[in-house]
Parts: structure tokens; sequence; C-alpha cells
């Protein structure tokens, strides 16, 4: 699967973004999604997860409250909705996928996921 991650940019701290990341070349209910997020010179670490249908989600207790993570399988799509943003968010985003069929149904450790997307820069001003 090929993932195509979109809608970052540049925000004031207070203010809100909507990622979205858009699979194709396989059945994308085949796939549980997270989110990871990257700030420089921090190793990657995980933001939020959903499972294949959308029932389950997970968030990093640093999103918790402020982020929502959602999918649309009929559009092939995976969202992130960041509200309340801080400077502290600033990061490059990726979307991630994991084949349905493991222990869980989400996973916040990034080895576990197969397919990643090319990222996509969020910047929060102070």
């Amino acid at each position: 699967v090929q993932l195509q991650a979109s809608g970052g940019g540049l925000v004031q701290a207070g203010g809100y973004l909507r990622l979205s990341c858009a699979a194709s070349g396989r059945t994308f209910s085949d796939y549980h999604m997270g989110w990871f997020r990257q700030a420089p010179g921090k190793e990657r670490e995980f933001v939020a997860a959903i499972s294949w249908s959308g029932g389950s989600t997970y968030y990093a207790d640093s999103v918790k409250g402020r982020f929502t993570i959602s999918r649309r399988n009929a559009k092939n799509t995976v969202y992130l909705q960041m509200n309340r943003l801080k400077p502290e968010d600033t990061a490059v985003y990726y979307c991630a996928a994991v084949l349905v069929g493991g222990d869980s149904d989400y996973y916040i450790d990034s080895y576990k996921y197969d397919y990643w997307g090319q990222g996509t820069q969020v910047t929060v001003s102070s």
C-alpha cells in the first residue's frame, strides 16, 4: 500500500490543522493505521492509532483531548484533527499502516508498522 500524507502547515499556538493520509494499492480496511511525528533532534514518537474499522482508537498522553484520529474506508483516507496546537507539537507527521491480523487493534511501536507515508511538516508558532 502507498501512503500520501498532506495537510501540514504553519499555524499559531492555539490553532488547528487537519492532516490527511490517502492510501492506494490495496484494500484500505485491511490495515490498522497510525500517526507518528518526529521533531528535529528527537526520535519518532507515537501520536495516535485507529483500528481497521475505526472502532478502536488510542492516543499518546501528550495529545489526548486535543487530537482526534478518524478514518473513512470508502475514501481510503485516515485523518488527524489537531486542535489547540502547541509549539511542542511542531514536527514532521507521518502516517503508517499495519496489516490486520496481529494481536491488537492498534500499535504504538513504530517498528510494527509495515508501510509509511512521506511525512508532512507541522509548525506551531508561539
